[in-house]
């Protein structure tokens, strides 16, 4: 766990493996990584179906990154969804999705929606579009500012974490408040620095919402690995959320 009196080098020297997020193995291991603060499981394929409202003032939260009937995101992927398979289980529901859109209505879906989700997730058209869209709104532009701010498979993590959280624009304000304090390596700042400025900034973000003030996602995971010096996110990991020990091997 984080402050576990790690006596490794600090600096951001050690030797790397050049392998970014995207690299298929190392984008499993971030799929892994947010699913387990997300769902409390390594297992994120297991999470298509998942549906529940978690009070957070966004509607519904579903699927493998969270979407939500409140934020926008829910409805692109359903509309996407219906665009590649008209007449979808889910197709009825998009009336509803853009009234409640800013919201956390759940006017037009209930008692319905839920069940229409989980019959969807059976729908290899319905998880190949989840993972589209995950990777076109949150992980393909995370990674690639990470790369142009010259940060390895870690700091590119902790960006798509960060947006996967707050939303695209939310992880932009997160990373303006980061360059106010520090510099990313990209223009001549230390790594470890900068990612220490984006994580204090991140939670900070995360404490003004009550749903959200529990930042272990950051201290115990993405600080340890910091801490550690794990910039190339290299396996076994172990880390913690809400308390709840996880470790990848391999």
């Amino acid at each position: 766990m984080y402050g576990g009196g790690s006596t490794t080098t600090p600096p951001s020297t050690p030797p790397s493996s050049g392998v970014n997020l995207d690299d298929p193995v190392k984008k499993e291991i971030a799929m892994k990584l947010v699913s387990s603060a997300e769902n409390s499981s390594l297992d994120w394929r297991a999470q298509f179906s998942y549906i529940e409202d978690i009070d957070d003032g966004r509607g519904y939260t579903a699927g493998i990154i969270g979407f939500c009937s409140g934020t926008g995101d829910m409805l692109d992927l359903v509309e996407a969804y219906t665009a590649k398979k008209p007449g979808n289980v889910l197709a009825p529901y998009l009336p509803a999705l853009r009234a409640v859109d800013g919201t956390d209505s759940h006017q037009g879906l209930d008692p319905g929606f839920p069940g229409a989700w989980r019959q969807a997730a059976t729908d290899p058209v319905f998880t190949q579009t989840q993972e589209s869209e995950r990777d076109r709104v949150y992980f393909n532009p995370a990674v690639a500012q990470g790369k142009s701010d010259g940060l390895r498979a870690l700091g590119q993590f902790a960006y798509y974490d960060a947006a996967v959280m707050h939303g695209p624009d939310g992880f932009r304000s997160i990373r303006a408040a980061a360059l106010a304090k520090a510099k990313p390596p990209a223009q001549g700042g230390n790594e470890t620095t900068y990612l220490n400025a984006f994580l204090d900034a991140r939670e900070a973000e995360m404490r003004k919402e009550e749903a959200h003030s529990d930042t272990t996602r950051v201290s115990t995971e993405q600080r340890k690995f910091l801490k550690e010096g794990n910039f190339d996110l290299k396996t076994p990991l172990s880390w913690s959320v809400y308390g709840e020990p996880f470790t990848i091997t391999s």
